[in-house]
């Protein structure tokens, strides 16, 4: 039913007295350019704030620059440098087990020194780690580098080590055309997980890599719910708020 089923879900949502909370992550932020453009020219005009995962070793001022007067927009750190360390064969991993842990977690400790420096109260301390992938042994050990909140895909764990704002709901065809996906099945997943009253859906983007497809679904997504009574989009440093209190 796609765009239909989402709209009625957010009617329900309404004739309830409901909120849902929506979230917007967007990966792999380096440097500025026209798709960055783009993404900041959509949170502009529909007032959706956006957290850029951004990878530390390769951003630099221009970067910093670019976002530092703009409201709609966050940043949070996407590992060190998206570096693949796993074997052949394996699924890529820049946080696996493949390496000592103490030079992981001192990359990461040289990569949220390096952002917080260059972003100053846009940057918040959530990890993104590459691929939505890390190793179980490193989360319990995040905190004591001042990490203080994880961001993968897929539904939270209750048992997670440090509070998890996830993604649930990626644009991009990873698997197959690599490009936007059908905007139906977007529309259609997000109501499922609006159905199951989540508590907070996040949505993942990578504006390096959309196509037309990719962009047009985020118009009308926002246009949507940019500014229905029965959903809001939080940024990041509402989510953080606790973990930073």
């Amino acid at each position: 039913m796609g765009e239909k089923r989402f709209r009625q879900a957010l009617a329900r949502a309404q004739e309830q007295g409901k909120q849902v909370r929506f979230w917007w992550r967007d990966d792999d932020a380096v440097a500025p350019g026209p798709a960055l453009d783009e993404l900041i020219e959509l949170a502009r005009k529909y007032r959706v704030p956006v957290t850029l995962a951004v990878i530390p070793a390769p951003a630099g001022e221009a970067l910093a620059e670019r976002v530092r007067n703009e409201p709609m927009v966050s940043c949070a750190l996407h590992g060190w440098s998206h570096e693949n360390h796993a074997g052949a064969g394996e699924k890529k991993q820049e946080l696996g087990a493949h390496r000592a842990a103490s030079d992981v977690l001192g990359e990461l400790s040289i990569g949220l020194t390096k952002l917080e420096s260059l972003f100053g109260p846009s940057f918040h301390p959530m990890l993104v780690p590459p691929w939505n992938r890390i190793s179980p042994a490193l989360v319990p050990h995040l905190s004591g580098i001042g990490i203080r909140a994880l961001s993968v895909f897929g539904a939270e764990r209750p048992d997670a080590a440090l509070p998890l704002f996830n993604t649930h709901v990626d644009v991009m065809d990873w698997h197959g055309t690599r490009g936007g996906r059908d905007a139906a099945m977007l529309f259609d997943e997000l109501a499922d997980w609006m159905e199951r009253d989540w508590p907070l859906i996040g949505l993942l983007t990578h504006h390096l890599v959309h196509d037309d497809a990719a962009w047009q679904f985020l118009d009308r997504l926002f246009c949507l719910t940019g500014e229905h009574p029965a959903c809001i989009w939080l940024g990041c440093e509402v989510l953080m708020t606790a973990c930073e209190g």
